[in-house]
């Protein structure tokens, strides 16, 4: 007689098979052999531990042929004072073949300069339709020109952008409502004399058990600090340096990551600036005249127990969406990430503690970092980029390690964070020494992906695989009499008659550059209409009523001509 197996019995065999499947990632890591991207970046480590040596690699993400598709850009180390290298280094520019995988097309496209670089900002300085590329570094930054045809040609010298001691981040932004794009370099220190360090000058004080006979990096305290550097755009390729005019200059810092965005809603351009081993910068801007630091008075200068921390990676973003876009900056290690909540009236309350990311980055280095909706959810979460400054740092005892891993925080509704890092795939259980980071939509799904470098390692491609199957709307800004980046845009959409707002900033995260795209996240919903108030000279306001989803729209300046309602 035949033994027929009943179906309860078949579910229950099946069943520990089931649950053993692993859940879905939220992110993918493409290996090297899938992406075509073999660079590397060398840090130039040496006996003497010169402190830009811990300071790159830099990434920026640009479709520098405007094909519609992104391309990465990966800033690498070079000859300076203190490094020659064995054997020449490049940067690298990889194009997108549009299959996910990519071309070097360095040499092609001339991007040869040979500096300590540290990042990237990415702008299109003259208007032309291309995006440009200023590489920042020790001791210079070098600015080149998109000619159009693939290329790049180095215009630093015809510019007027002057050499800075040692640059790290920077951005394009229009801070005088002119129309051109202007440059502000952040400068992290006088390194002029190359200054090595011993065993003290990097702790404060000898640590016990901590070896005696090797340099360690230096504490940026023993390091003098330098101003930043902020270069008005006069048209046809050239550039003034107002830093003493707009009070930039009058106050030096050491400065890591910088942001820019409007904070108090007056139409003008504001920066935040962190700084290391002493308190951040808030500049307000005035009418596109002066700066005037206010970040004491704002609540951002300082940790919530009043001492100066080390800043690194910054951002700026609506975390609650109450119209106001908050501030966000990584710390070194026992100092953890603070998030700043808009109060209003150019006031500041950091709610690291009750939304939770505090204590998840308690133990952490943070670099680069970006507020982005990896869900589509229409709620901006966070993604972190860790790894402490020094490989001697585990000497110390005390917890903390040179190799840290990358973070994804979930924003939930705006109150708290959740840690998702478990979820999100394994390349967010492993250990980097990771500095600069990018998030853009690399396959142009709607979902952002991120790119992040590690310091003397290589670069890691993570796709987003969420697949939540939220709406989404991608929106690609063509400014006329605006800008070119249509820096200070403010953006308004509704989503069931519920009314969001966001301003267009620029820079954000640590030496790297964001996707120029805009994407919101709508959830199950539908955008009902999308509207652009274009920021000075013109003010203009386009309105697109019932935008199709789940599609990149390219909205032009003044081509509906509607008003606000």
């Amino acid at each position: 007689m035949g033994f027929r197996l009943s179906r309860t019995y078949l579910l229950c065999l099946l069943l520990p098979t089931l649950a053993a499947a692993p859940p879905p990632t939220l992110f993918r890591e493409v290996p090297a052999a899938e992406s075509g991207i073999h660079w590397k970046h060398e840090n130039g480590e040496s006996a003497q531990r010169y402190l830009p040596e811990t300071g790159g690699g830099g990434v920026a993400l640009l479709d520098y042929d405007q094909d519609g598709w992104l391309d990465i850009l990966f800033i690498n180390s070079g000859t300076s004072s203190f490094y020659k290298p064995p054997a020449p280094l490049a940067h690298a520019l990889y194009h997108n073949n549009h299959d996910g995988s990519y071309t070097d097309v360095t040499k092609q496209a001339g991007l040869t300069a040979d500096l300590f670089g540290m990042g990237a900002a990415v702008g299109d300085y003259d208007g032309d339709g291309y995006p440009d590329i200023l590489i920042t570094g020790v001791a210079r930054c070098v600015l080149y020109h998109n000619n159009q045809d693939g290329t790049f040609s180095d215009v630093t010298a015809s510019s007027g952008i002057a050499a800075s001691p040692w640059s790290t981040s920077a951005l394009w932004f229009d801070f005088d409502n002119d129309g051109k794009l202007d440059l502000f370099v952040a400068n992290f220190a006088d390194y002029s004399d190359n200054k090595v360090c011993s065993l003290g000058e990097s702790y404060g004080e000898k640590k016990a058990g901590m070896a005696q006979d090797h340099a360690y990096y230096c504490d940026p305290q023993v390091l003098k600090a330098a101003p930043s550097r902020l270069f008005r755009n006069l048209g046809n390729g050239k550039f003034e340096d107002v830093s003493e005019r707009t009070g930039i200059a009058a106050r030096p810092g050491k400065a890591w990551g910088v942001v820019a965005t409007d904070v108090n809603g007056d139409g003008y351009l504001d920066l935040f600036v962190a700084n290391d081993t002493m308190p951040n910068y808030l500049w307000l801007n005035r009418k596109g005249e002066r700066f005037e630091e206010a970040g004491i008075e704002a609540g951002v200068a300082y940790s919530s127990e009043g001492r100066p921390r080390s800043g690194m990676g910054v951002d700026a973003g609506d975390f609650d969406r109450d119209g106001l876009p908050d501030l966000m900056v990584a710390n070194v290690d026992a100092q953890m990430t603070s998030l700043y909540r808009n109060d209003g009236n150019e006031m500041f309350t950091d709610i690291r503690a009750k939304t939770g990311v505090g204590a998840v980055t308690l133990m952490m280095s943070g670099w680069g970092m970006r507020l982005f909706d990896y869900d589509n959810d229409g709620w901006l979460d966070m993604v972190l980029a860790n790894g402490h400054f020094d490989p001697y740092v585990n000497e110390r005892n005390g917890g903390i390690t040179f190799r840290q891993p990358i973070f994804l925080l979930r924003n939930i509704a705006g109150q708290k964070t959740e840690n998702v890092s478990a979820q999100a795939g394994p390349a967010f259980s492993q250990k980097y020494s990771a500095r600069g980071l990018a998030v853009g939509d690399l396959n142009n799904d709607g979902y952002p992906d991120i790119v992040f470098v590690e310091n003397g390692g290589p670069p890691h491609l993570l796709m987003n695989t969420a697949g939540a199957g939220n709406n989404w709307l991608g929106i690609e800004l063509k400014a006329k009499a605006a800008n070119p980046a249509a820096s200070g845009a403010i953006l308004r959409w509704s989503i069931g008659g519920k009314v969001f707002r966001k301003v267009r900033g620029a820079g954000g995260s640590y030496i790297a550059s964001q996707d120029p795209r805009e994407v919101m996240g709508a959830g199950k919903s539908q955008v009902d209409w999308i509207e652009v108030q274009w920021p000075a000279p013109s003010h203009a306001v386009d309105r697109i009523t019932k935008p199709a989803m789940n599609r990149y729209l390219v909205i032009r300046e003044g081509q509906t001509k509607k008003p606000t309602p």
